[in-house]
């Protein structure tokens, strides 16, 4: 009778256990669309893209909203978002070539130098687009470490601007970008957010074909 007991119980703790996967599985990430309409007159670049972006649980609207900013900058049919956070091995962004070369290599935040170093290995650019309160900090801790990386540009973001960024996140957006000059205008239902990189080292736009 016991035997009987425990193999009705099993097959339910295997269903429980499935289901609750599944629920983990289901919460990693939250989803956001965005249908983003670009004019880079700097690039000569116009096209829309439909953009699905996958918020890893630990990201803020903020750093999600600077990846998008990082996308309109240097948008590209063949640019698309990697893993990010949930990967030590894949960038934020990243742009490759038909041979699978690495032609851009784009990281959010503050990533540690070691990090950044690597990927000048593997990629022909690197960009960084630092943000955040401390990102002067960082800045002066790193940047003696990173002068003879020729194949890097880092940007920084003010706080004001990555804020009203935030501000804006919605599950589905509707964006439009200007770029002139390096200068950015998006603009959605929320309003229009002006954003000016300041670059720390390299060039905006490097490597560009």
């Amino acid at each position: 009778m016991l035997e009987s007991r425990q193999e009705g119980v099993l097959p339910q703790l295997e269903c429980a256990t499935a289901k609750f996967q599944s629920l983990q599985m289901a919460i990693k990430s939250t989803i956001f669309k965005a249908v983003l309409q670009i004019a880079d007159m700097d690039r000569h670049y116009y096209a829309d893209h439909a953009l699905t972006l996958a918020q890893h649980p630990s990201e803020t609207n903020e750093r999600m909203m600077v990846r998008l900013l990082g996308f309109a900058l240097y948008a590209d049919n063949a640019l698309t978002f990697g893993k990010g956070l949930s990967s030590d091995d894949e960038p934020d962004l990243w742009e490759k070539d038909l041979t699978g070369a690495i032609k851009r290599w784009i990281m959010v935040g503050l990533p540690d130098e070691r990090i950044i170093r690597k990927a000048g290995g593997r990629a022909e650019q690197v960009v960084v687009i630092s943000y955040g309160r401390t990102a002067d900090i960082w800045w002066n801790q790193v940047h003696d470490k990173l002068q003879r990386l020729n194949n890097l540009t880092v940007l920084q973001l003010p706080t004001e601007t990555t804020l009203a960024l935030a501000a804006v996140a919605s599950r589905n957006m509707q964006l439009q970008c200007t770029i002139q000059e390096g200068h950015i205008m998006l603009t959605s239902a929320a309003g229009m957010i002006e954003v000016e990189p300041k670059v720390l080292q390299g060039i905006l736009y490097a490597g560009t074909f």
